[in-house]
């Protein structure tokens, strides 16, 4: 049997076999920390789901670690965040735990690209070549400097073009100015109804969800500030629910409405289709450009 073989604990497998706990059988990684925790709770995965609103199957690739897997680097901060709070766990140490193997995945990803090492005999040019390309760069430089003096010394002896007793030109007179008073501003454009409906963060960790009336979901997530999503065309009744209303800027067709809320409150059930929008910013008075 090798001496870098582990039979306690681990059966036939190695040391770098079991990357998910330390020597001492603590979790180390973001996944199987938050799993056992859940376990020390007597928590079942479906209570998880049910407090987060996150879906059993990334719940599932959280636990494994595989945060890659993910749909984006914020789903698998804001999803991580959301598990470390229910099982009593720092959330912003859970958080860098992610970031961490994030970062690292990204790593191994980029050095197993057979990006070229400094002093790779095999990736580096022949001498034969080095000197070709010098010889080539020596001969371009001659022939600009040849088409240089060439072009620019055909003129040095020409007449200038212009008489030295031509007049003057007369000042032209200054053309009239149309006061700002004597025209009226064309009032701009309302949104149209059948324009495209964009929701965007204003804030980071704006939870949400948009779903069609019936209960079939078109977008969950955590989203930090910038993130957009833009609301199907061929939606059937689509509705929100979030928390934070106030925190979200919508447009119709790229022209701006005003928020479903002033300030933070539980919305649920609220329409967000162009129309219903439209007729909401009517019984509030005239929408933003």
């Amino acid at each position: 049997m090798s001496s870098d073989t582990q039979t306690g604990g681990f059966g036939d497998e190695t040391l770098a076999d079991a990357p998910e706990e330390d020597l001492g059988g603590e979790p180390v990684g973001a996944g199987a920390t938050l799993r056992a925790a859940r376990e020390r709770k007597r928590l079942e995965l479906a209570h998880i789901a049910a407090e987060t609103r996150i879906p059993m199957h990334h719940l599932e690739v959280i636990e494994a670690g595989d945060f890659e897997t993910l749909p984006s680097r914020t789903y698998a901060i804001g999803f991580a965040r959301n598990y470390a709070r229910v099982v009593g766990l720092d959330e912003e140490e859970i958080a860098d735990k992610v970031r961490a193997e994030l970062s690292d995945e990204g790593e191994r990803r980029h050095h197993g690209a057979g990006a070229m090492e400094p002093g790779d005999p095999a990736k580096l040019p022949s001498n034969g070549l080095a000197w070709f390309g010098a010889i080539a760069a020596i001969v371009l430089v001659i022939g600009v400097v040849a088409l240089s003096s060439s072009y620019f010394g055909q003129g040095a002896d020409l007449p200038p073009l212009t008489r030295e007793d031509t007049a003057p030109a007369a000042p032209t007179e200054p053309a009239p100015q149309v006061a700002a008073a004597d025209t009226d501003a064309a009032p701009a454009p309302a949104p149209d109804a059948s324009g495209e409906v964009v929701f965007t963060a204003t804030e980071d960790g704006v939870w949400v969800r948009f779903y069609e009336r019936g209960g079939e979901r078109l977008y969950e997530a955590q989203m930090e500030s910038g993130e957009s999503f833009t609301v199907p065309g061929d939606a059937r009744e689509p509705l929100i629910n979030t928390g934070r209303p106030d925190a979200f800027a919508i447009t119709i067709g790229g022209r701006r409405v005003p928020p479903l809320a002033e300030g933070p409150q539980t919305m649920g059930g609220e329409p967000v289709s162009a129309r219903a929008l439209l007729a909401r910013g009517e019984a509030d008075g005239p929408s933003a450009n």
